[in-house]
């Protein structure tokens, strides 16, 4: 018998705040989570890998992206930190290519005013 869902909750939790099983992520970096209840009472839950731009500003070392990023560039990030970036995202992307994957992360830099660069 399949279980109906009564609700689904999305909620961004810091992570080591919220359950024992964020607790190997870095203190405080934004794990998406998604809480589904069921029609009887039981409920589950899906630990996701923290947002694009959370990555893109942990590996830039900065702590917001530009105001105004098409004139203002605050960061720059190298080819192999967006393949790490893009690896780890990947289940959570509507892509299974890597390289797909890494066109979505360096637009999210792009749009972050955070460059990416080679090497």
């Amino acid at each position: 018998m399949s279980k109906t869902v009564v609700a689904k909750i999305n909620l961004h939790i810091p992570a080591g705040q919220a359950t024992p099983a964020t607790r190997g992520e870095t203190p405080g970096v934004i794990i998406p989570v998604v809480i589904s209840v069921y029609l009887r009472g039981d409920y589950d839950f899906v630990l996701k890998q923290p947002p694009a731009a959370e990555l893109i500003k942990m590996a830039a070392g900065i702590q917001s992206g530009s105001a105004i990023p098409h004139m203002q560039k605050v960061a720059k990030i190298t080819k192999e930190q967006v393949r790490r970036i893009a690896e780890r995202k990947l289940p959570d992307l509507n892509t299974y290519k890597l390289e797909s994957a890494m066109r979505i992360i360096e637009g999210t830099a792009r749009n972050m005013g955070v460059e990416v660069v080679d090497g």
